[in-house]
């Protein structure tokens, strides 16, 4: 098949549109004889009957089992130099209860980022000393139920959060361990809104400012200092970035024990994952392997012994463990004038199919926030129809209410159709939305051909409850 002239550069012609490529699904989902879409066993006609559309997919077993691999890679590879090493699931990729009892009982720690978040975590019944707790603004009431509760970590951000910390402690009658959060000045190559190590960002500290605050924390009874932390960016593929980063940080880590104990080293997450067919991530057990021999490296050449390591994975633990289910509600064709590489009109014009759905931005905002790309495909039969280039669009009224830019799917799509959307695991759900007043989908967990919910879905009485001017009655 001829490239479509409106296709971009990374979207192959010769493609399957009915193929469901192994990386960018979760391990369960295959097609049956028919043509639909199972999930662990479950037929997705099944679930879109039983729980409605749009809908949140989770092959259980999937993402079980990578935060298994995520720590088994990291112990493995610190392990091989003489240390140990700490997974964090970074929770604001998606948390539920169920989803932090899933990766507690593979092993991992749970990082979290708000009250809300520690509050799911606590509700989960995690052990406190297991959570960590970040944010650039954490409010007094936050970092007082921190200490309260026994957080095992909390990052400070600011020269201004270790009076804040220090103080909720000393009253507590507690020593609360802290990180201090660095800016290595390592900027992985991500959407500038994605990237969170530039020193011209609301996020940590310079290296240059770092020794003060670290001095001032350690001056502090109430205060332990068990090392720094950093974070380079999201979806990044290849360890050229945490390499540099790691070696900066080292050094600055060596510097500090001059004055005092620094146990741990946190690098962070970001570690990223096939949204398409085109996508390669690195491998977990490469990036594991080539951090671990970085780290080793360069406490030899600093005669220094190689710390405790942490990092902080989300996505790459739940994102491809999910896809996103729809119905197709209206499909049509729109003549587009295509340009050159420049930007420049060929004189040509071309069809683009516009498929919308009964969902969007409100249940996945990273199209319209970041211009992500995603795959799509019809998941309750297949078609040997010629493919078409088709543009997923959501039921919003906003222009930019995309959820899939381009992919191929049969010509023959149609109303009526389910359509799903894989490797929606992570900010996804997180970043869901009641625009429009849709309600938000429910996500549900499936496992031995058994589907159940982990997180309801909203109703329109949900919607209301909080409006105080609903005119209710009263049972006299």
């Amino acid at each position: 098949m001829a490239s479509h002239p409106l296709a971009p550069t990374w979207l192959t012609a010769d493609v399957d549109a009915n193929e469901l490529v192994d990386g960018v699904w979760a391990s369960s989902v295959t097609r049956n004889s028919a043509g639909e879409v199972l999930v662990a066993g479950a037929h997705v006609s099944a679930l879109a009957q039983e729980f409605g559309t749009p809908l949140f997919v989770i092959d259980e077993s999937h993402a079980r089992n990578r935060a298994v691999e995520v720590r088994n890679a990291f112990e493995s590879a610190f392990s091989a130099v003489g240390t140990h090493a700490k997974a964090y699931y970074a929770g604001k990729a998606f948390l539920c209860t169920e989803v932090v009892r899933w990766v507690t009982e593979a092993g991992l720690n749970v990082d979290v980022a708000s009250g809300g978040e520690l509050a799911v975590a606590l509700a989960a019944g995690i052990d406190a000393s297991r959570v960590g707790l970040h944010g650039n603004n954490k409010s007094q009431a936050e970092i007082e139920r921190a200490v309260d509760v026994g957080v095992g970590t909390i990052v400070i951000d600011s020269f201004i959060e270790i009076g804040r910390v220090e103080d909720a402690a000393r009253r507590a009658g507690k020593k609360q361990r802290v990180r201090l959060r660095v800016n290595s000045g390592v900027h992985a190559h991500t959407h500038s809104f994605l990237a969170t190590a530039h020193e011209d960002q609301k996020f940590g500290v310079t290296i240059a400012d770092a020794p003060d605050l670290v001095s001032e924390i350690r001056s502090h009874e109430s205060l332990e200092f068990v090392g720094l932390h950093c974070h380079i960016g999201s979806q990044i593929f290849g360890t050229d970035g945490f390499a540099e980063s790691a070696a900066r940080l080292l050094a600055l880590h060596a510097e500090l024990l001059k004055e005092g104990p620094v146990p741990e080293l946190n690098l962070g997450g970001g570690f990223g994952i096939a949204y398409t067919p085109a996508e390669k991530p690195t491998p977990i057990e490469e990036i594991a392997y080539e951090i671990a021999s970085v780290v080793s490296t360069q406490c030899s050449r600093l005669g220094i012994d190689i710390p405790v390591i942490c990092v902080e994975p989300g996505r790459a633990v739940i994102g491809t463990s999910t896809f996103t289910l729809y119905e197709v509600g209206t499909v049509k064709d729109v003549s587009v004038d295509v340009v050159d590489d420049n930007g420049a009109p060929t004189g040509e014009s071309a069809i683009r199919k516009y498929v919308s759905v009964d969902g969007g931005m409100s249940d996945n905002a990273r199209p319209a926030l970041y211009g992500a790309d995603y795959s799509v495909r019809i998941a309750n039969r297949v078609s040997d129809a010629e493919p078409a280039l088709v543009r997923v669009a959501g039921k919003h009224c906003e222009s930019g209410d995309i959820l899939v830019y381009a992919d191929y799917l049969p010509g023959d799509v149609k109303p009526g159709d389910l359509l799903a959307i894989p490797a929606t695991g992570a900010y996804c759900w997180s970043l869901s939305s009641n625009y429009n007043y849709l309600t938000r989908p429910p996500v549900v967990a499936v496992k031995d051909g058994v589907a159940r919910v982990i997180v309801r879905g909203e109703t329109e009485e949900d919607l209301l409850a909080r409006d105080m001017g609903v005119i209710r009655k009263v049972n006299t």
